[in-house]
């Protein structure tokens, strides 16, 4: 009795120091939701779509404007709705959701039209403000704490390239603050068939792992109110879509872009520059894209925007030469500037500067960042690069470097409370943490279109935050290392990044740096992680080489054997262009996302919940990257030259280099020699392909390969354009749609719709039914039915 005793005055002790969950004092009703009046501050749940919620909680007694830097839709009108009071809740009623709000604890639930569950706040502590002291700054705490089935499985939350391999973030913690080596991104999916949004820019936790592993919660060191938005999908596809609706829709991208991209730390002039074009245009491998990185400006110092003219003595003509190769270029340029440089002067006189420092590890010069948030000063840093680099020398494509900003070279902790101290024009630093490379990336995006506007934008960013998609942001995973721990951390990091509603992501293909230097690429070891390391890239959704040391694929550094295989997935890629142009125009059009976490298409299959090392490559192509060494350790003989892959079930699988069907729903080892990585396509699949190319836009893709997978219906639509303008936006473009007809083995090719300038209008197409004697690997089928097409419907029967 005594223990009894001591229990339920610790129970008691527990409760009374545990904050408590505001009442519901009374509501009213709003023309997009209803507010709330507390006991103890306000609560507002907005009706965003009829299947996006937004909720807001303030112990203040207003709310504090807070425009979202995100979320951009004015949604000017509100979905239908209905608002009813029973016995202890509130109940409000969309075309897709039922919301309750339990009036003794405020804690919201959704459930959809039928009653079954989909998400709910925890009804002991959901939504908490907690006044604190951060740097010497006053802040509240935001926290918001929801329940968590044992089944369910959690995606997104950006990219984190340093993290262990782990995909499902149900029973684990992240840490959501912009470093130099992370994105955090704070959307989150859900098996369960939802999203959230939490709408802080503060240093941010997730909590994956709260009482018992039943519950999670995010944590943000500073806000004036809670603000989160609730998707319901319930499917992936339509969550990310929705969001985007919500943020911004993703631009195209030039068809270029999905090419590959020659890059390296770094090259070091003119002259070399056009020894790279020379050497893949001479060897005919295929690329789009030479990169000039860091440095051009030495001995200037950065921040100048000058490329030193005694390494670069015509820079507009280096580029002309580049593009008279059919090659586009890129120069990465950064938002920071040293003292004494004119665009210094200009910038710090017009207020535009912070006091934000970074240390530059090349000259131990502490340079200062702009502050990004000002309209004005991303006006005159737009200015300032376009004249005297971008538009002077005619760039293509922009790499923006060092947008964090940070600077762990003067200590984490100390670094992260100078960003706390500093000051924005939108408001402190501790408020904006998160969102230095959103505002930056949006000066860069809203000017090129203004002034460039024949050319679409492309920037590859190192860090995004939510939203960032709007402003043609690739998100790369910054410096990782040339190592095999490095590589196996990038596949599940690249899936969840494109989990979190960014849609173009990419990696340095075989990693930045070893120990900050390059690696010897003669040897095995390392000539076989980058191979790996290439055929990951093959199917990511942004194909791109650079890092420290020489790795073009026509480099000495290479064997033959090794030179083979980067030049089998080279031509794979540009074979693929139709299917990869087409699922970018499904990016833009439909929010759609290339690469897949397997809960986008099998989020009922429980076995796939925590793979972390498989993804669907769009609607068609099952990727497995061998990301384990097999060949060149000293007991290679004794590895089994495979690798385990998940089927999932509901479906059967043609693998890809053999054209044998394998049954679903099971584990299988799957052979991984050197040149092969393991794909399986979907059963009830077309995928088009076509002729090998040695860039992306050297000729209209005809005939294009339409390989069919049988085994269920199948739908994919080919879309076309002018390929790098925004035209497409004007209508000028066409799309071809496809259809597989299971049951009487028939593929009809449809009516075109739209037209463009340069148009294909009569074509032909190689119709392929794929099995174990024709149609696989990467060469042209044997044997196809050739069909000649004006843009009517054809049929195509007895493949």
């Amino acid at each position: 009795m005594k223990n009894l005793k001591n229990i339920l005055i610790l129970m008691l002790l527990v409760g009374l120091t545990a904050p408590l969950q505001a009442k519901v004092l009374s509501y009213k009703k709003d023309s997009d939701g209803i507010t709330c009046t507390l006991n103890k501050g306000l609560m507002k749940v907005k009706l965003c779509f009829d299947n996006m919620v937004e909720v807001k909680y303030t112990t203040l007694p207003l709310f504090i404007e807070k425009p979202s830097l995100v979320i951009t839709n004015p949604f000017k009108s509100a979905p239908s709705f209905d608002v009813a009071e029973k016995a202890g809740e509130l109940v409000i009623t969309t075309p897709k959701l039922k919301i309750t709000i339990d009036k003794a604890s405020n804690a919201v639930k959704y459930f959809d039209l039928s009653g079954n569950a989909i998400l709910a706040e925890d009804d002991s502590q959901n939504k908490t403000m907690e006044p604190t002291t951060i740097a010497g700054i006053d802040v509240y705490n935001c926290t918001s704490q929801f329940q968590s089935p044992a089944d369910e499985a959690l995606f997104g939350l950006g990219c984190h390239p340093e993290d262990s391999l782990s995909i499902n973030y149900k029973g684990r913690n992240q840490e959501l603050a912009i470093r130099y080596m992370t994105g955090a991104i704070p959307v989150m999916l859900s098996t369960k068939g939802y999203g959230l949004f939490w709408d802080n820019y503060s240093a941010s936790n997730f909590y994956g792992a709260e009482a018992g592993n039943t519950k999670y919660k995010y944590v943000s060191e500073s806000g004036n109110m809670v603000d989160y938005y609730f998707i319901y999908g319930p499917d992936f596809d339509n969550i990310i879509s929705t969001f985007r609706n919500a943020s911004g829709n993703a631009p195209m991208f030039p068809k270029w872009a999905l090419g590959l991209f020659q890059s390296q730390d770094r090259y070091k002039s003119q002259a070399e520059i056009l020894s790279v074009k020379d050497g893949y245009r001479n060897n005919k491998i295929p690329v789009d894209v030479i990169v000039q990185d860091w440095f051009y400006w030495e001995p200037n110092v950065i921040g100048s925007h000058v490329m030193w003219p005694e390494r670069y003595p015509n820079p507009k003509a280096m580029v002309d030469e580049l593009h008279n190769s059919n090659i586009h270029a890129m120069i990465s340029i950064w938002p920071v500037f040293s003292k004494g440089t004119e665009p210094f002067n200009q910038m710090s006189h017009s207020g535009g500067m912070t006091d934000i420092r970074w240390l530059n590890v090349m000259t131990n010069i502490l340079d200062y960042y702009y502050d990004a948030h000002s309209p004005q000063a991303r006006d005159l840093y737009w200015r300032q690069a376009c004249d005297s680099l971008i538009g002077r020398f005619g760039w293509d494509a922009w790499w923006v470097d060092q947008c964090e900003p940070d600077n762990g070279n003067i200590g984490v902790d100390k670094y992260m409370d100078l960003r706390r101290q500093s000051h924005f024009a939108i408001g402190r630093g501790i408020d904006y943490m998160n969102t230095f490379s959103l505002m930056h990336s949006t000066g860069l995006y809203e000017h090129w279109r203004k002034e460039i506007a024949d050319k679409r934008v492309f920037l590859l960013i190192r860090q995004a935050f939510a939203g960032q998609q709007r402003n043609s942001a690739t998100l790369w995973s910054s410096d990782i290392t040339c190592t095999w721990k490095a590589f196996r951390n990038q596949v599940p990091q690249g899936i969840n990044a494109c989990a979190s509603g960014i849609p173009y992501w990419t990696s340095d293909i075989g990693g930045y740096h070893l120990n900050w230097q390059a690696p010897d690429w003669t040897t095995p070891t390392n000539q076989e992680l980058f191979t790996r390391w290439f055929q990951f890239g093959t199917f990511s959704p942004i194909f791109r080489i650079h890092g420290k040391g020489e790795r073009a694929i026509f480099s000495k550094n290479w064997s033959e054997n090794t030179r083979s295989v980067l030049m089998k997935y080279d031509n794979l890629r540009y074979r693929l262009m139709p299917y990869l142009y087409s699922l970018s125009w499904k990016v833009t059009n439909e929010g759609y996302t290339i690469m897949r976490s397997l809960g986008f298409d099998f989020r009922n299959d429980d076995a796939v919940k925590n793979i972390p090392d498989q993804y669907m490559f769009g609607p068609a192509f099952l990727v497995n990257p061998v990301t384990q060494q097999l060949y060149s350790a000293p007991d290679s003989k004794k590895i089994a030259k495979t690798r385990k892959v998940y089927l999932p079930k509901s479906t059967n699988w043609y693998d890809f280099w053999t054209g044998k069907q394998i049954e679903g729903g099971k584990s299988i080892d799957a052979k991984a020699t050197i040149e092969t990585m393991p794909l399986y396509i979907k059963a009830g699949s077309i995928v088009p392909m076509g002729p090998y190319l040695q860039y992306a836009n050297e000729k209209p893709a005809d005939p294009i390969e339409l390989r069919v997978y049988a085994g269920a219906d199948a739908d994919f639509v080919i879309y076309e354009d002018e390929n790098d303008n925004y035209n497409y936006e004007k209508g000028k473009f066409a799309t071809i749609p496809l259809h597989w007809n299971e049951a009487a083995k028939t593929l009809t090719i449809g009516n075109r719709q739209g037209e463009f300038a340069g148009m294909v209008k009569d074509r032909s197409f190689r119709v392929v039914l794929v099995n174990a004697k024709n149609g696989m690997g990467i060469e042209p089928a044997k044997t196809a039915k050739t069909v000649q097409y004006n843009g009517a419907e054809v049929s195509v029967k007895n493949l």
